[in-house]
């Protein structure tokens, strides 16, 4: 009898442990088929041919990977890097800005991850902190200007892109008045605004842009009624920064035109959508990865652009015509080329006040640092 009793303790010892690392399960989803795929078709290793380190990549996000805007343009590279040889990827979503933000990272670098990507303006402070206690692990911060010796911040020249959307703006409204729903007033946002508004009025000097802010990165039934309020006072093309395609479904549904953000947006709004300002991230990545692997990563500020491919215009809707295509990619050309820069001067701001000289160039400072709107843009910069 006491054999039996002891042999049923035994079991349930061995049942417990095991429910027990079940509920130790990590938060973060990793690439799991893929992965196995790969281990099940790795050579052994021997002690002749050592097997290669594995390679681990965590990726944090502000909204889901589903949002159709940009967490999933940077999942899309994600994906790309988790099919490279001893390349292993996992990524936490819709993490709040702020203490938990700090909270995930933090218990990714106590996994070993060798490099961490947070995705977010407001994760900035956060990875800079667990930066600090982990000198060992690269971290790279999208949209933020600090930086650490193992620590970067990157962003792209999408302003580029925003100009050209706004061109395409400009020569589609019949209205003259273009609606902007906008996330938070931030130097970035504030950036896209302007050289939306410049790239409109450049070819139709008479339009303005109207600004709603949502206070939201995704907020899909929100950013969807900001876009109504605009199409309420005469708006008939709806431009975004935002990550939901809510307010490409209310142009359609009002029957006017739509420019989408981080991805091509045209299922979503096929009767409306002009082109979107998007985002190629796998382009970067795999830079920024290969230069981690093979030792020659330097800390720094990355901010590359149409020259690159990191940022770019989706195709044009059926809608545009040829002769606007044109037009706009000829545009596209001589940004990329470095013969035309969309901040030189004379630019104004919404007093009439000169911001930019003539013949001046914009410098990446105050760029990064723009809080003021340029003439033609309705609204507040708070």
């Amino acid at each position: 009898m006491r054999k039996l009793m002891l042999l049923l303790a035994a079991a349930l010892l061995v049942f417990g442990g095991l429910t027990g690392c079940e509920k130790e399960k990590p938060a973060e989803k990793t690439a799991t088929a893929e992965s196995a795929a790969k281990q099940d078709s790795a050579p052994a290793a021997t002690e002749e041919a050592p097997a290669e380190k594995e390679f681990k990549i965590g990726f944090v996000y502000v909204s889901p990977v589903g949002d159709a805007g940009w967490s999933y343009a940077h999942d899309q590279a994600r994906m790309e890097l988790e099919k490279r040889p001893g390349v292993t990827t996992s990524f936490v979503e819709s993490v709040p800005e702020g203490a938990d933000a700090e909270r995930v990272i933090l218990n990714m670098a106590r996994k070993g991850y060798d490099m961490i990507f947070t995705t977010s303006y407001g994760y900035m402070d956060p990875t800079l902190k667990v930066a600090g206690q982990y000198p060992d692990i690269t971290f790279m911060h999208c949209a933020g200007y600090k930086t650490a010796p193992n620590m970067s911040a990157y962003f792209g020249r999408v302003y580029q892109a925003r100009y050209l959307t706004g061109m395409v703006a400009g020569r589609m409204t019949k209205s003259n008045v273009l609606g902007y729903v906008a996330a938070f007033p931030i130097p970035e946002v504030i950036r896209g605004i302007n050289a939306f508004a410049l790239g409109v009025r450049s070819v139709n000097p008479d339009a303005q842009v109207r600004v709603v802010w949502t206070k939201t990165w995704y907020d899909p039934a929100t950013e969807k009624e900001a876009a109504k309020s605009l199409l309420d006072v005469g708006a008939d093309v709806i431009a975004q920064h935002q990550d939901s395609p809510g307010p490409q479904e209310a142009a359609q549904e009002r029957g006017v035109y739509s420019v989408g953000y981080n991805s091509d947006m045209s299922t979503f709004a096929p009767k409306a959508h002009l082109t979107s300002a998007v985002w190629n991230w796998q382009i970067f990545y795999d830079h920024v990865v290969d230069s981690v692997r093979d030792g020659s990563w330097q800390s720094g500020q990355y901010w590359w652009g149409l020259e690159h491919g990191i940022v770019d215009i989706a195709p044009f809707g059926d809608m545009v015509p040829q002769d606007v295509r044109d037009e706009v990619l000829a545009k596209k050309a001589d940004i990329a080329s470095g013969k035309v820069a969309v901040f030189t001067g004379p630019v104004k701001d919404q007093s009439g006040k000169i911001r930019i000289a003539e013949g001046e160039k914009a410098g990446d400072a105050a760029l990064l640092g723009m809080d003021w709107f340029v003439e033609g843009v309705v609204g507040t910069t708070e």
